[in-house]
């Protein structure tokens, strides 16, 4: 897995920036209230421009993590992703085909 992106949390959002080969932008995550139950819990903002959205999951250790799928034209196709928590407390997303 490749390492895309650098955030910090910010009570139930993240803020933080994306670089890709086609993409090196600021990056916002903000919480979203479900407008139905498989619907995301975030949606993903590079400015006013959505770039995806995000589901909260739990991980095998039971580690809550971010499920991630981000969307550009620049992109040949969606890129799926997480976003977990670092030990020192910052979230890094990394990349995974």
């Amino acid at each position: 897995m490749t390492t895309i992106g650098n955030f910090t949390r910010d009570g139930n959002n993240f803020t933080g920036a994306l670089s890709t080969l086609t993409l090196d932008t600021a990056v916002t995550i903000k919480a979203v209230k479900k407008a139905t139950r498989g619907a995301p819990g975030y949606r993903i903002y590079a400015g006013e421009y959505e770039l995806g959205a995000a589901w909260s999951k739990t991980s095998k250790a039971e580690k809550p993590y971010l499920s991630v799928k981000l969307d550009d034209p620049s992109f040949k196709e969606p890129i799926f992703g997480a976003l977990v928590e670092q030990a020192d407390g910052s979230h890094k997303l990394v990349w995974n085909r």
